[in-house]
């Protein structure tokens, strides 16, 4: 099963990074690949998280899929979780982690693993997936500096 994952330490605070990659209705705007993204239902937890179901469509080229995934917003331990719910894959799991870093900054770490349900698509677009997973720390950064500053 293909994964990939990263820790990358940006010059942005951890709460800043968290609120960032949280405001998935702003992914269209700058994440490879993301050509759109719904957010279909949000509930707020007793235990103050907050789950999303979100439809997010990435298209490269030719191939256009859609898939829905359950988001979690862990606030309180600065981590967002996502599980594979309906689409292309097999199975996907996601997961962000924010660590403070010094001041006014943190290390941001990126988990994910995945498996498309068809062979014949995961070897078309296994290495365009694997290039685009490694320009979403740069893309992240490049928006928070666009958002809080450089």
């Amino acid at each position: 099963m293909p994964s990939f994952s990263s820790r990358h330490k940006v010059n942005h605070k951890a709460d800043e990074m968290f609120r960032l990659v949280a405001d998935v209705e702003r992914y269209p705007e700058f994440v490879p690949l993301c050509q759109g993204l719904t957010v279909r239902g949000r509930k707020e937890l007793e235990n103050g998280h907050t789950v999303l179901i979100a439809d997010m469509t990435v298209a490269y080229k030719l191939f256009k899929e859609t898939f829905t995934s359950r988001v979690e917003l862990q606030p309180d331990t600065r981590s967002i979780l996502v599980e594979y719910l309906d689409g292309p894959f097999k199975h996907l799991e996601n997961k962000w982690t924010f660590e403070e870093a010094g001041e006014g900054a943190c290390t941001v770490g990126f988990y994910i693993n995945y498996e498309f349900r068809s062979r014949t698509l995961g070897s078309l677009m296994g290495v365009m997936f694997d290039k685009a997973f490694r320009k979403f720390s740069s893309a992240f950064e490049a928006r928070a500096d666009e958002v809080y500053g450089a």
